[in-house]
């Protein structure tokens, strides 16, 4: 594994209990725990003997909280009286043993279980082969994790990588792995394989920080499936130069489903339906099968099949002459329900 500047970059990470909000809690419950219990030992400080004086002050009532609560019990002040032994043992007792609770429970975390998971993401670093990588985790990445997770992509086989902290913490409750960095350096995208990646999905926020990351992936990955959210048409051609094998345009999308509501009252909602896995039917991509080689593309899936994509060449069924036939290597278009029919 290459070695990265840490400042820059963050290791694989999965959710986990939020350090800073952990800790502080934690701390708080102590502080609480330790202000009962002098609460407790200064209203009743009659019955604390101070062997080196006779008196008990207010330090003195702090000093033996603390050696109390920490079962340090140097000897020089102890509950002499009956009601102060009784205090020490049903009240300051719990509290010390709770503060301990909550010590070693603050250990296991940060140290062991920590540890554990650092461990873990290293493994599933080094595994990580045909996974899909969401550089950019904005409303467009968050959008598109969520099509993924509906279409059936297993968790495990994605990552998040993103600079922003905040973007960050709402992928690990996604549950998925992320690291932490600028999506445009060779090192971050390295650090995720991107060289063993089924496909990258990028979506910077910016049409120049995509266009860059595109660059530096294909430049790590050449046979890497790029697909890339642009949102000035100017762009676009761009992006393809760049390497993009799929360049989506958010602001021209909408535009479309907006022409298509003036046509019809149910066209935009059809199309919408059409591009999600949540939705009824939906449009699948698949390679021509041996026994659909020599048919008519109108009789293959049902009727269901709307193209033929043959290189460079789109092939429709609904051409002037007839209908193509199906040739070996063929990817095929195609609608089909979103669910089993028995099952919708």
């Amino acid at each position: 594994m290459p070695v990265f500047r840490k400042r820059e970059l963050q290791p694989l990470q999965r959710q986990a209990l939020r350090a800073s909000h952990g800790l502080a809690v934690r701390i708080a419950i102590a502080f609480t725990l330790l202000a009962v219990a002098f609460a407790i030992l200064w209203f009743d400080r009659d019955g604390l003997r101070d062997n080196t004086d006779d008196h008990v002050s207010f330090a003195d009532v702090i000093y033996f909280t603390m050696i109390t609560v920490t079962t340090v019990g140097y000897g020089d002040i102890a509950p002499v009286t009956e009601r102060a032994r009784l205090i020490d043992a049903f009240l300051i007792t719990p509290i010390r043993i709770f503060l301990w609770l909550i010590f070693l429970g603050t250990a296991a975390e940060f140290l062991v279980k920590r540890s554990w998971e650092k461990w873990r993401m290293q493994r599933i670093q080094r595994t990580l082969h045909d996974h899909i990588v969401l550089a950019g985790f904005g409303r467009s990445g968050q959008n598109a994790l969520a099509e993924l997770i509906a279409g059936g992509t297993d968790l495990s086989h994605v990552v998040v990588i993103d600079a922003d902290e905040e973007a960050i913490e709402v992928a690990k409750k996604a549950g998925v792995a992320t690291i932490r960095g600028d999506a445009t350096r060779d090192e971050v995208q390295e650090a995720v394989h991107i060289e063993h990646a089924k496909t990258v999905i990028i979506s910077c926020g910016s049409d120049d920080t995509s266009i860059l990351t595109v660059l530096t992936s294909r430049q790590l990955a050449p046979g890497l499936r790029i697909a890339v959210a642009i949102r000035n048409a100017d762009n676009e051609i761009l992006a393809q130069q760049a390497g993009a094998d799929v360049v989506v345009n958010p602001t021209s999308f909408a535009g479309l489903l907006l022409a298509a509501a003036s046509h019809g009252e149910h066209l935009a909602e059809y199309l919408r339906d059409l591009i999600t896995a949540r939705g009824h039917v939906r449009l699948r991509e698949r390679e021509a099968t041996a026994d659909e080689v020599g048919q008519s593309l109108r009789d293959i899936s049902e009727g269901r099949a709307v193209r033929i994509h043959r290189g460079a060449e789109v092939l429709s069924p609904w051409g002037a002459g007839p209908a193509p036939k199906v040739q070996a290597g063929d990817s095929i278009l195609e609608v089909v329900p979103s669910q089993p029919q028995g099952r919708r």
